[in-house]
């Protein structure tokens, strides 16, 4: 059955504002590394504390350091909650970031092999 509340949201033309900034493909699943190494998701651990890299979807015509289509690697947390939407392209998901906290651009996408230093720690139980 399908449930049209929890349905992608069509969208024709999405406009971000200002100087803001609207990505998609941000990788929060397992990521394989370079060496063939697969690494667990770590999302909603202390290991998921990193920077994440997101495709441009959309900017604000105040935006003079990103172009639609670059690759940006976000800090931490400086993004939205994702909304799936469904475009000419298919189904995505978007998320607003702060465009204060982009820390690299690039042209090409870029895999993601880091390994987190955050130390994750169990909570004991009682």
């Amino acid at each position: 059955m399908n449930n049209p509340a929890f349905s992608p949201t069509k969208v024709s033309k999405l406009k971000a504002l200002r100087d803001q900034v609207i990505v998609f493909d941000m990788n929060f699943e397992n990521r394989t590394t370079s060496t063939g190494l697969i690494l667990l998701t770590d999302n909603g651990k202390g290991t998921g504390i990193r920077p994440r890299w997101g495709k441009v979807y959309a900017i604000g015509p105040e935006q003079q350091s990103v172009k639609v289509g670059q690759w940006i690697l976000v800090a931490h947390g400086r993004w939205t909650r994702g909304l799936t939407i469904e475009d000419g392209e298919g189904i995505k998901t978007i998320r607003k970031i702060d465009p204060n906290d982009i820390l690299l651009v690039s042209d090409e996408p870029v895999i993601d092999d880091t390994i987190s230093d955050a130390i994750h720690i169990d909570q004991k139980s009682r």
